[in-house]
């Protein structure tokens, strides 16, 4: 049970919100203070975060990867000029952020040029990344390239990690790239997707986070995109990710309460928000209300909203997982031009209560969950609109009333 009761001890600001939620915000009662992304939800009209998969490469093939990237060059992909082009027109219409991912954005030699160009017109940039290709003199290019943070993907011990991500020596090679952004005093985190292959790798992770001195600990569901499709046989049944999660608020409440300066988020399935808010009720209803009103203020899932996925060919997706849907092009029209059309599926998204079904229309936190994660709906039941499968809240829990 969560006990917690040190408001704001120890918490130190995410660099993004958006999609994620966080779990070291909302136990500290501090959420959402200091985001770009955060705040433009208070907007009158809100710019979307934008996650760009510069590049499908990646020396790895990581068994839960959403977009199939592979040790290969592809075709197509936009050229340094073009992209230079395409951040133009982000800055025009007002993104606050870019997050520079893939593939491995490190595959692309120009990468750093495009991260200074867009933190000249005044969008802030992370970087996602397998780390692998971190040496020292890259190293020292994220850091004069302005990179505000860096997230390294591990998903568990040596073992475990090297086989999740189909390649042995990925773990030495990723820990030693965070130690090298580390060196240059780069805020790092580790990035991980929970399956059952490595959920008992959460207490090495948290001492990893807490022994190598990382700011940030992001913990991803699953989503059945690219070989994720394949992979959803892994990806935990219910009992299982309840678990995960106690043990995660646990641990985030642990680091508040030793005034550690980590944050620890959950990202891809916004049922996370609504259990956490019921572990606190239990022991403090009135501080679990506080808590249930930044829910509200966050709003859930917003693919389409306040994410948004420009992929390694140019195309526009309402968020990352949704790489089959593509909006425009890049190429042809200016992002926001994209972005403000007349797109039936974005309307849908940006007005999602009148046409979600099932245990989602009827729950009781679908003002702080969205309806959660329609591309995993859409993979598991062929229909965007369809409750979300992961959702691991029983009807109790939501609301649903027996019968109904």
């Amino acid at each position: 049970m969560l006990t917690i009761s040190m408001p704001g001890a120890g918490y130190i600001g995410g660099p993004l919100g958006g999609a994620m939620l966080s779990v070291s915000g909302l136990l500290s009662g501090k959420a959402f203070c200091g985001s770009p992304a955060e705040r433009l939800r208070y907007s009158r009209e809100p710019r979307p975060v934008v996650v760009w998969n510069l590049t499908r490469s990646c020396a790895l093939r990581c068994l839960h990867c959403y977009n199939d990237s592979r040790d290969r060059t592809f075709e197509g992909e936009l050229a340094a000029e073009e992209a230079a082009s395409v951040i133009d027109g982000l800055s025009a219409f007002g993104v606050p952020a870019i997050i520079f991912s893939g593939g491995d954005p490190l595959t692309r030699a120009d990468i750093f040029y495009l991260a200074e160009y867009a933190g000249a017109k005044g969008i802030r940039t992370v970087l996602s990344t397998s780390g692998v290709l971190i040496d020292g003199p890259a190293a020292r290019k994220i850091k004069e390239a302005g990179f505000s943070y860096a997230g390294v993907s591990i998903d568990g011990n040596e073992e475990t990690n090297d086989r999740l991500r189909g390649s042995k020596g990925s773990f030495k090679k990723a820990l030693d790239g965070i130690r090298r952004l580390k060196e240059q005093g780069i805020p790092t985190g580790i990035r991980l997707t929970l399956s059952r292959g490595n959920i008992g790798e959460l207490p090495f992770i948290f001492d990893l986070i807490e022994n190598e001195g990382l700011e940030r600990g992001y913990f991803a569901h699953l989503v059945y995109s690219g070989r994720g499709n394949a992979f959803s046989r892994e990806d935990l049944g219910y009992a299982e990710t309840r678990a995960a999660l106690d043990y995660i608020f646990e641990r985030a409440a642990g680091f508040i309460e030793k005034g550690a300066r980590k944050e620890i988020v959950t990202g891809s399935n916004d049922a996370d928000g609504a259990y956490l808010y019921l572990k606190v009720k239990e022991s403090d209803p009135e501080r679990a209300e506080a808590m249930r009103r930044l829910l509200f203020g966050r709003g859930g899932n917003t693919a389409g909203v306040n994410i948004a996925c420009i992929d390694n060919l140019g195309m526009v997706h309402a968020d990352q997982f949704w790489q089959g849907h593509p909006l425009g092009s890049v190429r042809e029209r200016p992002f926001g031009e994209i972005w403000k059309g007349p797109e039936p599926l974005l309307n849908a998204l940006r007005d999602r209560k009148a046409f979600i079904k099932g245990r989602c229309s009827w729950c009781s936190f679908f003002d702080i969950c969205g309806g959660n994660s329609r591309a995993r709906a859409a993979s598991a039941y062929g229909d965007f609109w369809a409750e979300d499968p992961a959702c691991y809240l029983t009807d109790e829990e939501i609301g649903i009333r027996l019968g109904k």
